[in-house]
Formats: structure tokens, sequence, C-alpha cells
């Protein structure tokens, strides 16, 4: 049999009317909105009116080492993993994120699995799906307009032209608007000032609308969001601008959970997206809330390497949503070890024991993380690839036996559910045992100290440094009482480091924290590490330049 493309295989599924996986995991019609035959919409008011007091199920969180930039099969290892607990008559069910266009049209491609672990219909969730990130962008987009707005028509609020902080939204990486001036013109054109835009993703907007609880959490936290200051210094926010009603009623559809399947038919949440670079990285907290309610087993992803998605996951999602995960998979590549032990992107289907020795620490810091920081069991996924040998294999074994932890081939790439059976049995187990979660700091203590805690504890480094601008920011929030809210590290991915370049597990390294930004409505405060920037770019050669349509609508060349 010839090698099939990701799109092929999920092309040839025959999938189940999404009424039917409805029905399976007993979500009555009446909450039940269709997007066409394969797509739908659950109402989040089923959560409070018949699902709040029922028996919550276990909780898997599935995250990774230190990426490259092709990713590791997290995703995939996610749904097979589900899939093969489906398969062993478990009611699993599976929770995800919605991909951006960004990545989709970029360089490290979609987010809805590979292989024959994949949820579908792949071409709709990687392509608008169900419009969520569109609603969410022009919420964002709404927000500032309305802000402008204000400003053109008398600025009645007193905004400091030179302290507006809430920027324009969209979901594609475009550099080109990173940096604009806008407001250009004839008078009744908008006051010029300088303006920019984020990816939706990586947007406070994306952030409220994953952490909300239902609408009305979602329009008191819209109206917390801080989007300018005053010339008194005082913050400015949306409620200010009589905006909060308005967003709301622009994301009511969108903050509806999106249910669809995997290709063996196992039930699906997709819904948000925030990246775990910039943001926090995790789907909603309903579509999270209402999966441990619908099914005995439940199995999500957190964004990125553990240090980045499963720090957020733990520190702000936990907290915020009041859930715990029963246990943690990390999943890793032999690839990605050799290429954190410094082999070339060229050479890493050579047997390189070298190099993956010297790639094994960056996993053994976050299997530590995660056992001996947040106190969860733990498993190691190593996603299999038809290049791996027995003796690379071996080796990650025997470095993760020495700190307890258990290493499990993943094939569910090539082979669906059958090829999980092996981690399934090893989740199960892990998620009876008793573990009491710990979090990496307390939420009173000082802003420098919450943020070094996380730097030394979860990265390894030495110490924090503060620009003087971070300082500066620093005491501005302490004044306006913001300086008890959790925080989200904006850190590169590659990396235990702020620099993308220092891979496996660096020693000696200091972090550097250059900005500190406000996120009120989201709850937290985004501190700003090295180079990262909330508007990707396209890479040479984008992905995008080989995604074609034919005259019967069939997609091609999406991956």
């Amino acid at each position: 049999m010839g090698y099939k493309s990701d799109l092929q295989i999920a092309q040839e599924n025959k999938m189940q009317v999404i009424n039917q996986i409805a029905d399976e995991i007993g979500v009555p019609e009446q909450y039940v909105e269709n997007y066409g035959k394969y797509k739908a919409k659950i109402d989040y008011r089923y959560y409070n009116e018949e699902l709040k007091n029922k028996k919550d199920a276990k909780l898997v969180l599935v995250t990774a080492i230190n990426p490259t930039p092709a990713g590791e099969g997290k995703t995939t290892t996610t749904i097979g993993l589900a899939d093969a607990l489906k398969q062993m008559g478990k009611k699993s069910l599976v929770v995800l994120r919605e991909p951006s266009l960004g990545p989709v049209f970029g360089l490290k491609g979609g987010a809805a699995g590979g292989g024959y672990a994949q949820v579908v219909p792949m071409e709709d969730i990687n392509l608008h799906f169900t419009g969520d990130i569109h609603a969410i962008g022009a919420a964002n987009n709404l927000l500032a307009a309305m802000l402008d707005n204000h400003i053109h028509q008398g600025n009645k609020l007193n905004i400091d032209l030179k302290r507006v902080t809430w920027r324009r939204a969209v979901d594609m990486n475009d550099r080109q608007l990173r940096n604009i001036v806008d407001g250009m013109g004839n008078k009744g054109d908008g006051v010029t000032r300088q303006d920019g835009f984020d990816i939706t993703v990586a947007s406070e907007m994306m952030a409220v609308f994953c952490l909300a609880s239902d609408i009305t959490d979602l329009k008191e936290r819209a109206a917390r969001i801080v989007v300018a200051y005053n010339r008194d210094g005082e913050p400015v926010t949306a409620g200010d601008l009589n905006a909060q009603g308005a967003i709301a009623a622009l994301l009511k559809d969108a903050l509806k959970p999106n249910l669809v399947q995997t290709l063996e038919k196992t039930p699906a949440f997709i819904h948000g997206g925030p990246f775990a670079n910039i943001a926090h990285g995790c789907n909603s907290v309903i579509a999270t809330k209402m999966g441990i309610k619908l099914a005995d087993y439940v199995i999500t992803e957190a964004g990125f390497g553990a240090d980045l998605g499963a720090e957020k996951f733990i520190d702000i999602k936990c907290r915020t949503a009041g859930i715990k995960p029963n246990a943690v998979v990390i999943v890793a590549t032999v690839k990605a070890l050799k290429y954190n032990g410094g082999a070339p992107k060229t050479e890493l289907d050579d047997i390189n024991l070298e190099a993956l020795e010297r790639g094994i620490p960056n996993l053994l810091k976050h299997v530590e993380n995660i056992t001996q920081v947040y106190h969860l069991p733990a498993v190691v996924a190593i996603n299999k690839f038809p290049t791996d040998t027995h003796e690379e294999i071996t080796l990650i074994k025997n470095q993760c036996q020495e700190v307890g932890v258990k290493v499990v081939l993943s094939d569910v790439w090539a082979k669906g559910g059958a090829g999980g059976q092996e981690l399934a049995e090893e989740v199960l187990r892990l998620v009876e045992e008793e573990s009491e979660l710990d979090f990496v700091y307390e939420l009173d203590w000082p802003i420098k100290d919450k943020i070094e805690a996380i730097a030394k504890k979860i990265y390894g480094a030495d110490g924090v440094d503060f620009t003087p601008k971070a300082n500066k920011e620093i005491e501005g929030l302490k004044k306006s009482g913001f300086d008890k809210l959790p925080i989200c590290m904006a850190k590169n991915q590659y990396s235990l480091t702020d620099n993308p370049a220092k891979l496996g597990r660096p020693k000696g390294f200091r972090i550097t924290v250059r900005e500190i930004t406000p996120s009120i409505g989201a709850g937290f405060l985004v501190a700003l590490t090295g180079d990262i920037m909330k508007m990707p770019g396209l890479p040479k050669v984008p992905a995008a330049e080989k995604i074609d349509v034919d005259e019967n609508g069939m997609i091609s060349g999406l991956f």
C-alpha cells in the first residue's frame, strides 16, 4: 500500500452524522445546533441546566518536550489515546483547541492530528471551521473601533494617545501589520496614531473567550479589559466604553463548543485556540467542563512544551476552572530529542546516540516538572517514526526509568487507536493514583516572585532580570491593584530559556522580562521575554503555496 497523506486518509473516512455522536454521549436534541451533517455546536446552557452536578470524568493532560519547528505529534497522540480507550470499551472524549489559519498557511500546518489519529472533517476544522476565531477577531476589532471612535468624538475619558494598549487582530501570519500608523487622511478619518495587529489567537479577546464559564462571565471579563490609560495614568476599560454587551452579542454563538468526531468515531470538542507561547494555550473552559460531565475519560492537550502549555494549563486554567488533571502524558520523539541534543535538522533520521543522550535531559526536565513540581502521575509517550531504532528507544527508557517514569511507544499515527493500547493501559493505571496538585506560586506573592518561581522551578533558570520598562510597569500594576493575578509567560517554545538557540537542558542562564502587560479580562498578567512577538510572519515558502481546490470543492495540498 502506498503512502497516504493526512488529507487523503481524512477524505476517505466515512463519518457518522454528528447527531449520532451527540446521541452517544447523551446530549439532548434541544441543545444540538447543526452546522451541516458532521459538525454541531452544543449550547453552553446545557452545562448549568443538566450537567453541573454530574460526576467528573478522569481528566488526562497531554503535553510535550520542547518541540522542533515541525511539532511532535502531541495532537495526534491525544486523539489516538482517546481512540485507544474507546477500543478498550471505555467512554472517552477528546477536547482540543481550534487550529489558527496562521500556522495552517505558514510553516507548522494544522492541528487536527495526523495519519490514522485525526479529527474530522479535517479540512473544515483547519479552514474556518464554524467561524469562532473570526467572531473573536470581530469582537476584538469592534472594541478597537469603539476606542478610536471615542477618541475621535472628543475623548471624554481623557485617553493618552501614547498609552493606547488595545491592538487590532487578524487570524493570519502577517508581519506587515505588526506596526502601523492609522487614522491618516482628513479630519473625519480619525486621530492619527501608532497601532498594530496581533494574530487573533494571541489576543486577550481569545483568552477571555476561552476562560469564560458562561455568557455572563464573558460579559464581565470583557468589561474588565484594559484598552488604554488616561493622562493621569489610570486604566481605561472596555466597560468604560460600554462595549461589553456588543462584544458578548458577537460571541454568543461562538461560545457554544463545537462537537465533531475522530476517524474512529470518538466524540471530540474543539473550541478556542490560544497560542501557548504567548497566551495560555488551552481550549475553552466551557468545552472542558462540559466534556468531563459527558464521558468517563477526557483527554485534552496544552500547547507546545510542558514549560509553556502545561504550566499555564495548571497555574492559570486549573485555578480558573476548578479542575485538576488525574494524569499527564509527555510526548516526545526520537527526532526531537536528537534535535535538542544538537543534531542538524537534515540528519534527524540518522542514528546518533550521542546527540540523543545530550537531548534526553530536556525530556527529563519536563518529567521532573510534572512529577516533582506539580506532583502529578506521568507517562512518557514516544511518538513512533519508522526511522526509530531499538537502541535509541532503549536509551530513552533507561534514563526515564531512573526518575521513576515509564516510557511507552505510541504508534497511533500509523495504526489509530490500536497503536495506543499500551499508552492507554498505563494511563488507566495512573489516573487511579492519588495525587495532590501543587501550583508553582501563590497568587498573593509579589509579581516578581511569581515570575521568578516559574523561571527557576519550570525552566531551570538561575534568576530573572527585569528591564527598566518592566520594573516601571510592575509598579503601575501594583498601584492599579492588578498584582494578585496569575502570570502568563510569553516565551519562545523551542528552548527552556528565552533564547530559541539554546536547546536541550541549559544551565547557568537567566530569563529577561522586557515588558509586562495586563490582561485583566482574561485574568492574568503577560510577561514578555526575549524576542517573542504577538504577530508571526510567513516563512520563505509558506504552506499556502501548495493548497488548492478543484471545481468540485475538493481541497488538495493540505498536509
